[in-house]
């Protein structure tokens, strides 16, 4: 099992990786999806609770901005929407599936809550760079979870996105606007 955790870890790293690439924001959603998915069966399989629920409302979230225009994801209501349910999945980790209310887990299982909502909040700003530029505050947060997870291909995953982020700014934030002013 454990096995099989780690491979979807691993798939969802690859899908990852490729969000901070994509040029549109139909690409960043597309590859936020299966990662989302990808990653969500990786948590719960290693019984990472809190990891499993945030990524399946994220996979949620990437079909309800995808589909932006039959599902008005522009809607603040949507964006309401989303961080309730991050918010309400901190909770329900400690009331209803039984992670041990310590200090360290009131903690731990905080972190990847709020790289949710800021994730969230750049989504629904609507363009590829402002996912790149709000994604350098919550990689390191989930950086942190995964490594109390044990979750190897989102360890990795973590650190590669932190790279990927920065050659995207540099790629196609920084560069791009220097050469306009050329």
């Amino acid at each position: 099992m454990n096995i099989l955790a780690q491979a979807f870890g691993i798939v969802g790293m690859l899908f990852n990786i490729l969000v901070y690439q994509q040029k549109k924001q139909k690409g960043v959603l597309i590859c936020q999806f299966f990662a989302a998915l990808s990653f969500a069966l990786n948590y719960l399989l290693l019984g990472a609770i809190i990891g499993g629920l945030l990524n399946l409302v994220g996979v949620v979230r990437a079909l309800v901005f995808y589909f932006e225009k039959r599902t008005k994801a522009n809607s603040v209501i949507w964006l309401i929407i989303f961080i309730v349910a991050f918010a309400a999945s901190y909770p329900l980790t400690f009331l209803v599936f039984g992670t041990p209310m310590t200090p360290k887990n009131f903690i731990i299982e905080m972190l990847p809550v709020i790289a949710m909502i800021i994730a969230t909040v750049s989504l629904r700003l609507g363009s590829a760079r402002a996912v790149r530029a709000f994604s350098i505050f919550s990689s390191p947060m989930w950086l942190t979870y995964n490594c109390f997870s044990g979750s190897i291909g989102a360890i990795a995953s973590e650190i590669l996105n932190l790279i990927s982020i920065v050659v995207g700014i540099i790629r196609l934030d920084i560069k791009r606007n220097k050469d306009k002013t050329v």
